[in-house]
């Protein structure tokens, strides 16, 4: 069978560009300089402002860089009934600019909004993201308003815009568990939420056992409308001793600031068997290469480049 020819894209997180911490270190134009340069054919949005927010404009900078808009991720409160309206409107706003720039360019395949519950917005959940114990989860109760918004948000999105929702399980949010992601799953409408399947933040997710990102394509195959090919070393959220005794977990934003997501093939992800399941599944969407990192850290453009020549290695 012949391989597919998966479009490659990166995100603006892989050089420290994060919607909750709002330094940017480098401008938009060199971020996609730099993007298009180490190979890749696209780009998430970012955080709302730091590329622009004019359709035209935005296509224009794409296009001289030979790059398509891939995808948006917005984050709401979705544990807070009173987040869900204002979260919509911000939600269909970044939609209606994905929208506009796939009409500038309708060959690529169409960008998903990515929604995520607020990263960090949970201080005990930041804590303890990675080891993340059933007692630390929403109730019956919370999953109702939590689902009832991500619906909501979506629904809204595909009838103002016509743009698909895809939710991302994350890291210190309340999505962040293979029982968590399977909770939302079972509450939430097939046909309005998809999901977008981040290999790094499912397997740091899954605790001591580690999640099992080729068990949740499996299982998920039809609802994965988007990839984030992340790679982790789930070690460097622990604090050990001199032994190597493990004496303490690191809260997430130290956790990434120790090379939790590293480069792809360093870590314990196994790609090439991700790879052989999204060929045989005949996988449509976007593979968005992210390695976050925090602002002003290590060598973006270097990591960048390794890393699609990492995919290159697997033939992709």
């Amino acid at each position: 069978m012949t391989k597919p020819e998966y479009r490659i894209a990166n995100a603006p997180c892989s050089w420290g560009i994060l919607d909750f911490d709002p330094t940017h270190q480098i401008g938009f134009a060199k971020l996609l300089d730099e993007i298009s340069a180490t190979g890749y054919v696209g780009t998430e949005l970012g955080a709302w402002g730091f590329m622009p927010t004019d359709a035209g404009k935005l296509h224009g900078e794409l296009k001289q860089r030979a790059l398509a808009m891939v995808g948006a991720f917005v984050q709401v409160t979705l544990c807070d009934e009173a987040a869900h309206a204002p979260g919509e409107e911000t939600a269909v706003r970044t939609a209606a600019l994905l929208a506009a720039v796939h009409r500038l360019q309708p060959d690529a395949p169409a960008p998903p909004l990515v929604l995520s519950d607020t990263i960090g917005g949970n201080p005990m959940r930041s804590q303890r993201a990675g080891r993340i114990r059933p007692e630390d989860g929403l109730k019956p109760a919370q999953w109702e308003v939590f689902a009832r918004g991500a619906n909501r948000i979506a629904a809204a999105v595909r009838e103002r815009t016509g743009v698909r929702t895809v939710f991302h399980h994350h890291c210190a949010g309340f999505v962040e568990t293979p029982a968590e992601v399977s909770a939302l799953m079972e509450r939430t409408d097939p046909k309005l939420l998809g999901l977008c399947l981040d290999t790094g933040h499912y397997t740091v997710g899954g605790g001591d056992q580690l999640g099992d990102p080729l068990e949740a394509l499996k299982r998920y195959g039809d609802r994965v409308w988007h990839v984030h090919f992340k790679d982790c070393q789930p070690a460097a959220a622990e604090i050990r001793d001199g032994s190597g005794k493990i004496t303490g977990h690191r809260p997430y934003s130290e956790a990434v600031s120790s090379d939790l997501f590293c480069e792809l093939g360093k870590g314990v992800v196994a790609f090439p068997a991700l790879l052989a399941e999204l060929d045989r599944r005949n996988y449509q969407g976007w593979i968005v290469v992210e390695q976050d990192i925090l602002p002003g850290a290590g060598d973006p453009k270097a990591s960048a480049g390794r890393n699609r020549e990492y995919l290159k290695t697997l033939g992709r």
